[in-house]
Formats: structure tokens, C-alpha cells, sequence
């Protein structure tokens, strides 16, 4: 009976330190709001690094000017920039291959990420994230193309800037009119979160992603006011989307998370809005890692997409810079 009481308070600790403490940060264990501008090498490249919150990071090619007010930087690069929005508890290394491939497309990259505090307390979360994200791209890349491109849980963070630019429509026609194209990789139904957040979580410990998922189906059915009906907003944003720019879709059908039902509903949908969709479904390939799993295929079609949408590099200019 002790060990049964020992073993239930600290699965408990452990998820309440997910959970309550807002501090958390999936990638280093700890958040800093310190601004920095750093030099890193990776495949021989070197990049500049500026923090701008501690939830967005600027990545390019060349050093940026670390002198930013109100989220507008005071140097503009004039380059195209990638939203891009990781999946819960990626670290940045996960993220950096796909870092890597837009540098080589000559664009600048906003890396972005929300802790499980962030996702599960949305008015004092997510949402302020999203106001971040909707105000640096307002502020920024005044002539310059973006692109999105979003995995799993990204998907209800950009919901959530959408929320926030349909308030203001005509606010925010610029911005909207900025991106030509979306790339959405294992995207999740925010609304099926006690079954991701668990796995992102705890992905080696059964037990643990049991308790948290219990937890979840508890705060959900509690705090309606201040996340469960943010999240039902979202959902409904992501499939209506006031992006109307061509989209490229990743899935596999054992994806227990991003799933194909939910995905062909967004397709479907996103089609009778007018919005042309590219969509690529294996038959196996997990959560997030259908890059990892089909590599060479994975590139083929994101190339394709590109191309055709007409961002970043093109199929000439690269092979150029193969030869």
C-alpha cells in the first residue's frame, strides 16, 4: 500500500510540474528573456540566431540586427521568411533540418514552439503566443513572400493567430496576403489533446501518459472559460482558415494524433473553399516523423509544392548550386 501511495504522488509531482509551472520549456528545461544574436555552424553553413521572445526565434543566413522594438526588427533582410511551427516538445535540433533546408532556399526562418503549460492555459498561453506571432509578421517582411509550415500542435497555434486576425479582417488583410503558400506536417486536432499531449510528453513511460491523459479529459471538462472552448474556436478556425494560399498536406494513416479522418475532413473542406491542396498520405509513417521515414519522398513533394507556388529558390537555381 506505501509503495502504491509513494508511486501515485509522484506521477502526480511529475505531471503537476508539466502542468502548473509555466517556467517549463519543452527544449532546455527553462526559459530565458534574454535577447540574443549567435553564430552557429551546421553543415558547414553558418546562420545568425536573434531570440526574439521566448517563444520565437529569427534564423538567417546572414547576422541580423539585434536591435528589434516592439517586435519590429530595424534592419528588414528583405529575404522571404518560414513560419515555422514545431510540434510539442520538439528540441532544437529537430527542428534544425528543416532549419537547414530553407536557409538553402534563401529564406529566413521564425522558429516557434508553446510549452504544455502554454497549450493547456490558452487566455494566459497560447494566446499571447499567437499575438506575438500575428504582431511580428505585421511588423516585419513588409514586401516579402511567407510560407507556413506547421506540425502537429502548430496547427492550433496558428488557429489561434487566425482568431485574432478574423477579430480585425480588414486590420489584417496585409498580413494574410502575405503568405503564398502552407505546409502542414501530422497536423493535430487540438481537440483530441489528451491523446498527444501525453506521448509528447511522457514517450517512454505508459504509466505516466495514462495519468496525464486522465488529467486532461478532467481540465478539459473544468476549465471550459479559459481553454476548452478556445480550443473548439481553434479547431473550427483551422477548417475554415482565412489563409486561402495552396496547401501542402503530410499524413499517414497510422497516425494516431494527426489522423487521416480529421485530415480529409480539413482537405475537403478547404477544397470547396477554392484553396488547392496537394495531399500525401503513407500508409505507414509516424507522429511527426514522416520526414525521417520517407526522406527522399518527403523533399520530392515539398520541392514540388514550392516550385509551384513559386517560393524560395527555384528548381534551376538549385541545380546550379548542385553542379
Amino acid at each position: 500500500m506505501v509503495s502504491v501511495i509513494k508511486a501515485t504522488v509522484i506521477t502526480l509531482m511529475a505531471v503537476s510540474r508539466v502542468l502548473f509551472n509555466p517556467l517549463w520549456s519543452s527544449a532546455s528545461g527553462h526559459l530565458t528573456a534574454s535577447i540574443k544574436n549567435n553564430f552557429m555552424a551546421v553543415s558547414k553553413r553558418s546562420f545568425s540566431r536573434l531570440e526574439i521572445t521566448k517563444n520565437l526565434a529569427l534564423i538567417s543566413k546572414e547576422k541580423i540586427n539585434s536591435k528589434i522594438t516592439n517586435l519590429k526588427l530595424h534592419d528588414q533582410t528583405g529575404r522571404p521568411c518560414v513560419l515555422l511551427l514545431s510540434w510539442l516538445m520538439a528540441k532544437r535540433k529537430h527542428m534544425q533540418k528543416f532549419v537547414d533546408y530553407y536557409l538553402n532556399q534563401d529564406c529566413d526562418v521564425l522558429c516557434i514552439n508553446i510549452t504544455p503549460w502554454q497549450l493547456l492555459w490558452p487566455t494566459k498561453g497560447t494566446q499571447i503566443v499567437a499575438a506575438d506571432i500575428l504582431k511580428f509578421i505585421d511588423n516585419n517582411y513588409l514586401n516579402s513572400q511567407c510560407l507556413l509550415h506547421g506540425f502537429s500542435v502548430g496547427a492550433y497555434l496558428w488557429a489561434e493567430v487566425m482568431v485574432q486576425m478574423a477579430a480585425q479582417q480588414d486590420r489584417y488583410r496585409p498580413v494574410m496576403d502575405k503568405f503564398v503558400g502552407q505546409v502542414w506536417d501530422s497536423a493535430a486536432d487540438v481537440t483530441e489533446i489528451s491523446v498527444g499531449l501525453p506521448v509528447a510528453v511522457f514517450p517512454k513511460n505508459f504509466v505516466m501518459q495514462k495519468a496525464l491523459a486522465q488529467y486532461i479529459l478532467y481540465h478539459m471538462r473544468t476549465f471550459d472559460k479559459v481553454a476548452t472552448r478556445h480550443y473548439v474556436r481553434a479547431s473550427q478556425m483551422f477548417t475554415t482558415n482565412l489563409i486561402k494560399s495552396p496547401a501542402q498536406i503530410f499524413i499517414s494513416k497510422t497516425d494516431p494524433i494527426g489522423t487521416e479522418t480529421s485530415n480529409l475532413r480539413v482537405k475537403e473542406t478547404w477544397e470547396n473553399m477554392g484553396i488547392k491542396v496537394y495531399f500525401k498520405c503513407w500508409e505507414k509513417s509516424p507522429h511527426v516523423g514522416h520526414f525521417l521515414k520517407h526522406r527522399e519522398e518527403y523533399l520530392e513533394h515539398l520541392d514540388k509544392f514550392l516550385e509551384e507556388i513559386g517560393f524560395g529558390v527555384t528548381s534551376s537555381e538549385r541545380l546550379k548550386a548542385k553542379l
